[in-house]
Formats: structure tokens, sequence, C-alpha cells
């Protein structure tokens, strides 16, 4: 139902709703779906948490993902989604937008948006998409303040402290770095960029009892595995960060192609949703319920050509 319906809301914070799911056996399953449109259309497929990439939300910008975005802009996104479709949140903080200050606004904003879960990583800014070269890492400390400052400022938020330290220094550091993090106040771990199976099994094996990220995205360094095998490595999340920003991307790239091509778009129409779909999707005679001025909308059956 609409989200302005006040007795349709949940009743628990997304924090705790968040936290629910994940303390299942089963792996949380979470599709990238930084717009309200891709968070309908997932939680219509099943799913019942939603993952927000900041290179996702870079890219719908026309920026790269180098942490350039800003704790509101972020903010925007969160509230569209959350207000969507109702479901819990993991939000990527990036390197949290600062130093502790900045983590605990970061937080607080985040959360009031109506998050139920952020990472944060260990890099230092300018940051890179956790699978490509020359990462810059912060010093192990200096991220476990970050982690203890944003458990100081969390009500309910799960805080997830990423690690990118296995490519530059290795497993052992990478283990450290994480167990310290722990330490701090995060309560799961999120591995980037493991490149084998045995790797994942590896850091899950030397992380008894933790709960942990994998991160399935593609043309990156990690092989393809499916949620079920991830789970049976040891991992109690997945997401896939950015496979619907490439997905619509191309359509639209393809899109823009055929009108440029033919003139418009009248041989696009089957990789279109048609109008009745949309309007399912988002729920928009329900909204006009609700509203008595509002004449009923008549959907055209057919289309002149």
């Amino acid at each position: 139902m609409p989200y302005v319906i006040a007795d349709d809301l949940p009743d628990a914070p997304a924090g705790v709703r968040f936290r629910a799911l994940l303390d299942r056996p089963q792996i949380l399953q979470m599709p990238g779906a930084h717009l309200g449109i891709a968070a309908l259309l997932a939680k219509q497929a099943g799913f019942e948490a939603l993952y927000m990439s900041g290179a996702a939300m870079s890219a719908t910008m026309g920026l790269p993902d180098l942490g350039m975005i800003t704790v509101d802009e972020v903010a925007f996104h969160i509230r569209q989604v959350s207000r969507a479709s109702g479901l819990p949140i993991l939000v990527d903080g990036d390197t949290g937008y600062g130093e502790a200050l900045n983590v605990m606004h970061m937080v607080r904003v985040f959360e009031e948006a109506g998050a139920g879960a952020v990472h944060l990583e260990d890099q230092l800014l300018p940051k890179k998409c956790g699978h490509l070269n020359d990462k810059k890492l912060a010093d192990a400390r200096d991220m476990a303040a970050k982690v203890a400052a944003a458990r100081k400022a969390r009500r309910h938020l799960t805080i997830i402290a990423r690690t990118d330290a296995v490519a530059s220094e290795g497993m052992d550091a990478a283990v450290a770095r994480a167990k310290l993090y722990l330490e701090a106040g995060a309560d799961a771990i999120f591995p980037e960029a493991l490149v084998t199976r045995e790797m994942f099994a590896e850091f899950a094996r030397r992380m008894p009892g933790v709960k942990l990220l994998a991160n399935m995205t593609e043309f990156g360094r990690t092989p393809f595995f499916t949620a079920q095998e991830f789970q049976d490595l040891g991992y109690a999340m997945v997401i896939w960060p950015v496979s619907h920003l490439r997905v619509a991307a191309k359509a639209m790239e393809e899109l823009y192609a055929a009108i440029n091509r033919d003139g418009g778009t009248m041989k696009m129409l089957d990789r279109m949703q048609t109008r009745a779909q949309l309007y399912a999707t988002i729920g928009y005679h329900e909204y006009e319920a609700l509203d008595s001025s509002l004449i009923a909308t008549v959907i055209p059956e057919g289309m002149p050509q």
C-alpha cells in the first residue's frame, strides 16, 4: 500500500528489521536498488532487503565513484527507497565523509532517512571501487576510531566495517584489521575484493561467529558465485551492488540509439513496461483512491500505431 498510510508503515525501526533478517540462518540477499522504482521492482521480485551502492548513486548523477557525493545527496536516495519499498536498506557509507564527527553525522542522517545498516571502508580519499588498483588504505587505528564513532551515534543502525586490505597488505593484515574493527564496535565485516573461492573460505574460517558480507559485482575480480555458494562458504549477506544500473544504462543506451536511427521508439516497444504495468508497479490507482477529488484514471487500451 502507499507509504502515506500510517497504519501500513512498519512498526519497528529499519535497523531492528535489518538485524532480524541478518539473524536468520539463511543468507540475506540484497540487490542494488538506489531509486524508488528499482526498490519497488526488487520488492515485487521477493527481496526482503536492499543495497544502495555509492557507485550506482554516483553514476546516476553522472559522476565517478571517487567519494564525490555528499551525505545529503545519499540521504535523498535513502528516503525515496525507504518510502517506496518499506524495506530495510544497507547503505554504502564510503569512508564516512570525513573523520569521527563526520561519521557520526552520517549515521544520524542515514538512520533518520530510513537506513537499516551502513558500511564504512578503510580507504583514504579519493577512494576507489574495491576492485580497482592502487587503493590507499587508512591507518587501521584511524578506521577503528570511525567505527567507534559510528557505534556511538547509532540507535538501531547495523554497522558493517569494510576492509580493502587483502589486495595490498594480504590476508593476515585484513583479518587483523577486521578483528580490530569488531573490537571498536562493528556488528559485521565486509572483506572486499576477494578473488578466489579459497580466499572467501579462508577469511570466513579465520572469523568464526562473525557476520560477513560478500560482494558479487560484475566485471570485477571476484568470480561468479551464487547466494547459496556464499552461504556455504560462511557468509551471512551478499550484495549485487550495480547490476540494476548496468542493465538500465545498457537499455537506455539502446533506446537512444534506436530513436536516433529510426526517428522514433516504435521498434523498442517490446523492451518497455506498458503504461498499465508501470502504474501497477508504482501503485498509481491506490494513491488515486486516497483522494476523492481525483477522477479515476482510465488507461488507454490500445495505441493508434
